[in-house]
């Protein structure tokens, strides 16, 4: 029987009952007291074993003969395991069928270790630690203390011992957090509950709307597997407004929420959050509380720091694979739902499931999915754009003038060139950069001036459109004011702050930071961040030197076919030396970012977000993109002229650019650095995390005891951890990424079509981590993608001005326009080359430029040479070479066309502002609805409230 590829454990309809194809996540346990009395499943015809012992560990039951093997090698044989002659594998039976009740069976075992033993109380979180023989003793205290103030905080605890783990080393506390203190948190972080069902989303609808919901489209999900989820109004959760509805519908004015089941009525991602709070405020060591601020000495996040648990988290709610099919039978679980639907490769070209995601994994996580859905989405137009001016150059490649004068004209192709470097470089035929030549015109054409323009413009419908989704998600998902009224104070900030004031807001006493002591933080992390931005730019510096020193060298060379290529050569090395120095200087920054973002002490997550990401974004900037800025903007525009060469840097004669230009290794650079980290990415998003739970379910799985159950929280703890930074590298990644789609796509045309294929892949690679690789991540909410938005006009901003440069002062068009229509006699382009080249007479040669090897018997005894750029000698001044008037009328040109590119495309950006509104019209009436609907329950209850004291009172 064929197994599937490692790693992507696809399940397929002609597999469904291969045992191999199960993933570890999808171990099956029978737990005595499962299911909850409120299941409806019928348990009749199972016989659920459970081993005696009452609240003993070793109370579960056997693992099944039908156990798969460790995560990632789903296909594994018993042989791999076995050591020192005995089998220490867990059996896999790969002929033994499924039948449909032992299917049923698995679904409802799996779903035992979510629940306490009494199987009524949920898993809301898990702390798991593994204590050595030699345990320091000051580990079992703050871990003593830490759970007794969870409990007095209101949480209930059940431990599990390291005897009932598979790998017979690990112990588990489980956090359930009751109704009572669930419902007071809630109140305190403001989460919004549902208060009313949305009475005007079918309202609101345009004709346009229902007119495209009636014809099918590839690229919607099965409505028939995708629940339809009520869409209701919110109001902040209050405790005095629904104890007495609970288990009833909610009826007009008779309640403020919606509560049918107090089990069902936060989500697992609310309630996770809600425990997590708690546990990020709880002290591990007995201090009073001046003492702690000293400290710190609280917070699950420092017990894990210091490995006094090796791990928190959520629980995943079931495994995300399934025998059965996901349209006939429906899903196990949330998890197998996203799996299904989004996180299988095979599903890589239909919408993303994004109020399940949300759901599943909070607001945060949502919206950057959401965010990087649509910006896939949106770079579908720009791809196909910049495909078509490829296109166009390719398909007009044989008919460019310029070019063919160089590779086919005898006589022009025969002129001698002047020595491109001092010494070791000799006189070379301008045919020789025939290659050069036709390769530049591939992207500088006409079409790709064109095609600036209209990414200038997509990058103004970009900005636009997004701030009217991302209206419509603050809305849906209840985050519109999540900043200004539900955000709470970092702990780390309210233990880090001495000061105390009380908040004018609030009114209440908050830690407070005065502006003396802020001044002093920021300026001193300028200070240092000034110097590593220094010292990018000496890295990039040393690269530069690498193409000087290298180009001369390879010049140099004998072999005519190194000699011909040495531009080319010494470009690629240069630009995959460069990728190398920002993946090393990149992991050495972010820790000194983190470090700096915590001296400044922000008071919310939010700001401290901000003020990281935008140090690493500066930092990323100037690493990326400084070496690409270098061949765009400096690169021969400084290089001087034969007998005057610019000796300024180092005493180096500077680099040149090949007569055709130096577009085409502004394009080699920038494919190098964008496709090759994009490429390194995705390999290091797929390959580290299946390797890290591989080995950690590999040790699990070894243990062979039967009495032992391979627990939901016991694998989960075997997979990886969600990056510490949270999204912070995703969404870097993607900004990074936009830089080159926008502000050098004057130079390459085909950096949308990369970046949408990347895109694709993207999406469904960090599905698949988050589905199946990592420990459920913490449910965090967020209003918007936060700082990124700012960032990301500001690139915009960029590009605008940077492919305007590009056209200009790097690419060919302009000059080729100014003898177009001002020098040339027939008004064609024939002729260009000699009108861009300039003559020199050898015997002004300064003595370091003189070539050591003259090449006498290839070109005889040169008396001149030609050379890139419009010079003429003076007659009265021999020797002296000046700028001819042609210069100068190219100079205007060029800063003609930047201004009126710019404010054209100015223009055109404040028209689509102001015609596209911020937020959605429909968006709008319905939080005016729910505004209305609030202050309506607040009155009903007040009512409900006064009639009650009165039917008191009268009794």
């Amino acid at each position: 029987m064929s197994r599937a590829p490692i790693g992507f454990e696809l399940q397929e309809e002609g597999n469904r009952g291969d045992p191999a194809l199960i993933n570890v996540t999808q171990i099956n346990v029978n737990y005595p007291g499962y299911p909850p009395p409120n299941n409806q499943t019928d348990l009749s015809r199972f016989e659920i074993e459970v081993a005696p012992g009452g609240s003993d560990p070793h109370l579960y039951p056997s693992v099944s003969e039908k156990s798969p093997a460790p995560i990632g090698f789903e296909g594994q044989v018993q042989d791999e395991l076995k050591e020192n002659g005995e089998d220490n594998s867990v059996t896999v039976n790969m002929d033994s069928p499924q039948t449909e009740e032992a299917d049923e069976e698995e679904m409802i075992n799996e779903k035992a270790t979510l629940f306490f033993r009494d199987g009524k109380k949920k898993i809301d979180y898990v702390l798991a630690y593994e204590p050595g023989d030699n345990e320091d003793v000051k580990k079992q205290q703050r871990r003593k203390t830490f759970e007794k103030n969870l409990i007095e905080e209101g949480l209930e605890l059940e431990h599990e011992g390291k005897e009932s783990s598979k790998n017979g080393k690990t112990c588990f506390t489980k956090v359930h957090i009751p109704w009572e203190t669930l419902t007071r948190y809630a109140e305190l972080l403001n989460v919004k509950m549902p208060l009313a069902e949305n009475d005007m989303e079918t309202q609101l609808e345009s004709c346009f709307e229902n007119c495209w919901k009636m014809f099918p489209s590839p690229f919607e999900l099965d409505e028939d597997v995708l629940p339809t989820e009520t869409n209701y109004f919110t109001a902040p959760f209050n405790r005095s407004r629904m104890d007495q509805y609970i288990g009833v519908e909610y009826k007009k004015g008779e309640g403020q929420f919606v509560i049918k089941d107090k089990d069902t009525f936060f989500t697992n991602a609310q309630r996770s959050k809600i425990c997590y709070e708690i546990l990020s405020r709880a002290h591990f060591t007995e201090m009073d509380e001046e003492e702690d601020r000293v400290n710190k000495k609280f917070g699950v996040r420092k017990l894990v720091d210091n490995q006094t648990y090796n791990a928190a988290y959520p629980l995943h709610d079931g495994r995300y694979h399934s025998d059965h099919s996901l349209l006939t039978v429906g899903k196990d679980s949330d998890r197998h739902l996203l799996y299904e639907l989004w996180a299988r490769p095979g599903m890589w070209y239909k919408y993303q499931p994004l109020d399940q995601i949300r759901s599943y994994f909070g607001e945060k996580i949502g919206i950057y999915f959401t965010w990087l859905g649509y910006y896939t989405t949106m770079l579908i137009p720009a791809a196909v754009t910049g495909l078509i001016a490829f296109i166009y150059g390719l398909a007009t490649i044989m008919d460019d003038v310029p070019s063919s004068e160089i590779c086919d004209n005898a006589t022009i192709g025969n002129y001698t060139m002047c020595p491109m470097c001092d010494q070791r470089c000799s006189y070379w035929r301008l045919s020789d950069s025939c290659m050069y030549s036709r390769a530049t015109y591939l992207f500088d054409n006409h079409a790709t001036v064109a095609f600036a323009i209209v990414m200038a413009l997509w990058a103004s419908f970009f900005h636009e459109f997004w701030k009217r989704k991302q209206a419509e998600i603050e809305y849906e998902w209840d985050v519109a004011d999540f900043e200004d009224g539900e955000e709470t104070v970092r702990p780390e900030y309210e233990a880090g702050v001495k000061r105390r004031r009380t908040n004018p807001v609030t009114n209440r006493d908050e830690p407070y930071v005065p502006q003396w002591s802020k001044c002093f933080r920021y300026f001193t992390s300028f200070s240092v961040l000034v110097f590593f931005l220094a010292l990018v730019l000496a890295a990039v510096f040393s690269v530069i030197l690498y193409r000087i020193v290298m180009s001369a060298i390879l010049y140099g060379n004998s072999e005519s076919l190194i000699k011909t290529r040495a531009s080319f050569i010494s470009s690629i090395s240069a630009a995959c030396i460069n990728l190398v120095i920002i993946l090393i200087l990149n992991q050495f920054y972010q820790r000194v970012a983190y470090v700096l973002t915590e001296m400044e002490q922000h008071r919310t997550l939010t700001e401290w977000e901000d003020a990281f990401t935008f140090k690493m974004f500066l930092f990323q900037f100037v690493n990326f993109y400084s070496s690409i800025f270098y061949i765009a903007f400096f690169k021969g525009k400084f290089v001087g002229r034969p007998g005057d060469y610019n000796r300024s840097l180092l005493d180096k004669r500077q680099e040149e650019c090949d007569p055709s230009g130096c577009l085409i290794e502004l394009c080699i650079q920038l494919g190098i650095v964008m496709v090759g980290k994009q490429i390194i990415n995705n390999v290091k998003e797929i390959l580290i995390p299946k390797l890290m739970v591989w080995f950690r379910s590999r040790q699990s799985l070894k243990e062979t005891s039967e009495e032992k159950v391979y627990s939901r929280w016991e694998q989960d703890y075997n997979l990886a951890s969600m990056p510490a930074l949270g999204l912070f590298d995703e969404y870097l990644e993607m900004v990074i990424q936009y830089g080159f789609v926008t502000i050098f796509v004057a130079a390459f045309p085909l950096a949308p079509l990369f970046a949408l294929i990347n895109n694709i892949i993207e999406i469904r690679v960090d599905a698949y981590k988050f589905t199946t690789q990592w420990k459920r991540p913490l449910a965090e909410r967020a209003q918007d993608i936060g700082i990124w938005f700012g960032i990301l006009r500001g690139i915009s901003a960029i590009a605008v001005i940077s492919n305007a440069a590009i056209i200009a002062f790097t690419s060919e068009f302009i000059p080729k326009l100014v003898y177009q229509y001002g020098y040339s006699p027939d008004q064609t382009l024939s002729g260009y080359t000699q009108f861009s080249l300039s003559n020199f007479k050898v015997q002004y040669f300064a003595r370091e430029s003189v070539p050591d090897d003259k090449k006498m018997d290839i070109f005889g005894n040169v008396t001149q040479c030609r050379f890139r750029g419009y010079f003429e000698e003076d007659s009265s001044n021999p020797g002296q070479y000046d700028f001819t008037m042609a210069f100068w009328h190219i100079l205007a040109a060029k800063l003609a066309f930047v201004v009126i590119f710019e404010n054209l495309v100015v223009f055109c950006t404040w028209l689509v502002m102001y015609l596209v509104p911020d937020m959605p019209y429909k968006v709008k009436l319905q939080m005016l609805r729910e505004n209305f609907l609030s202050k309506e329950a607040l009155f009903n209850a007040e009512t409900i409230q006064k009639q009650r004291e009165r039917s008191a009172s009268n009794n």
